[in-house]
């Protein structure tokens, strides 16, 4: 999987909204963090995985939370794909 960074980042409130735009084989490669975030698809399709599960979003998905300190992976599987990564601030 080819690493992205974000496109877009905004905070308000003490809420950071990260903004990616991959295309197929584009991501964000097996990781973990000590805190938790919500991983929203806004276009396209979008691979969740994480220990034991495999979950596909797309814009009509219910948003994912990713707990902390436990590894997953978002990869595109879709050109034009667009999600969001939320989560507050001062912790990315």
């Amino acid at each position: 999987m080819k690493t992205i960074t974000h496109t877009h980042n905004v905070t308000c409130d003490g809420v950071a909204i990260y903004k990616y735009h991959p295309n197929i084989g584009e991501g964000l490669p097996r990781h973990e963090h000590t805190y938790a975030h919500l991983t929203i698809c806004c276009a396209g399709k979008l691979a969740v995985r994480k220990e034991g599960l495999e979950i596909f979003l797309t814009k009509d998905s219910q948003p994912v939370n990713l707990v902390a300190n436990e590894w997953h992976e978002l990869e595109a599987v879709e050109d034009g794909t667009v999600f969001l990564n939320v989560f507050s601030e001062g912790k990315y």
